[in-house]
């Protein structure tokens, strides 16, 4: 494997598959089989899981509602994402421990990155929930914090999309696909690879960004390995 430790970034999209809403067991269950793969072959996993297949705290704070409060109802709806992402681990024989920034006891662990760091030394796949804990930060945010502060050696964006375009390749038939990136060229262009803080963070700590589709079977070993897939921030800017 290329990779010795990892952080994959899950949104919460992905874990509803075609439902519109809420969380789809099989699809859940697909993914934990693929991340069993990686396990199972030697790399250290953790995951920052999103919540937006629940509530989105930006989109209700457009409608009315507090941006802070919005917030944190956001943040519950990732721990409920990252405790179902647990039980289909889990189901499957892989030990995983559920750690949120904000303290919920009696269903998870409270961070501690010493702990994270030894659960991940044991083999077991360590999920962060609830955010950074702090409202008006996006969970691609705290991705990018937890792999600086776990030493994670990149970070995997699992998405619906297989890399970065330099358009919208819905709307544009002639739209090209980067092969890597630098960071300066997704800030100054907007690509919206992740958010500014996330990319300005990876940036500063040299931490590289793979960004592939998760839809497709294996790619979550495949991109591990290191192989070809999608797009990667943090090198030369080339399409394919």
């Amino acid at each position: 494997m290329t990779y010795q430790r990892v952080l994959l970034k899950l949104s919460g999209e992905a874990l509803m598959g075609n439902l519109g809403y809420g969380i789809d067991p099989k699809v859940v269950a697909d993914i934990a089989q693929e991340i069993s793969e990686v396990v199972n072959n030697g790399t250290q996993i953790a995951i920052v899981v999103g919540g937006g297949n629940i509530f989105r705290g930006v989109k209700a704070s457009a409608a009315g509602m507090e941006r802070a409060t919005a917030d944190y109802v956001g943040m519950m709806a990732t721990v409920m994402n990252a405790i179902a992402m647990q039980d289909a681990l889990e189901q499957i024989g892989i030990p995983t421990r559920v750690q949120t920034a904000i303290a919920m006891q009696e269903i998870a662990e409270p961070y501690i990155r010493r702990r994270a760091i030894r659960h991940l030394e044991k083999g077991r796949v360590v999920i962060f929930g609830a955010g950074s804990g702090n409202p008006f930060f996006t969970t691609d945010t705290t991705a990018a914090l937890r792999a600086a502060e776990i030493d994670a050696e990149v970070i995997f964006k699992a998405t619906k999309v297989d890399g970065v375009y330099d358009s919208d390749p819905h709307t544009n038939p002639d739209a090209k696909r980067y092969k890597s990136l630098t960071y300066s060229h997704v800030l100054t262009n907007d690509l919206r690879v992740m958010d500014g803080t996330a990319i300005a963070l990876c940036k500063e700590n040299n931490i590289p960004i793979v960004v592939f589709d998760l839809s497709v079977r294996g790619n979550i070993i495949r991109s591990v390995r290191g192989e070809p897939i999608g797009t990667i921030v943090g090198g030369l800017c080339e399409v394919n």
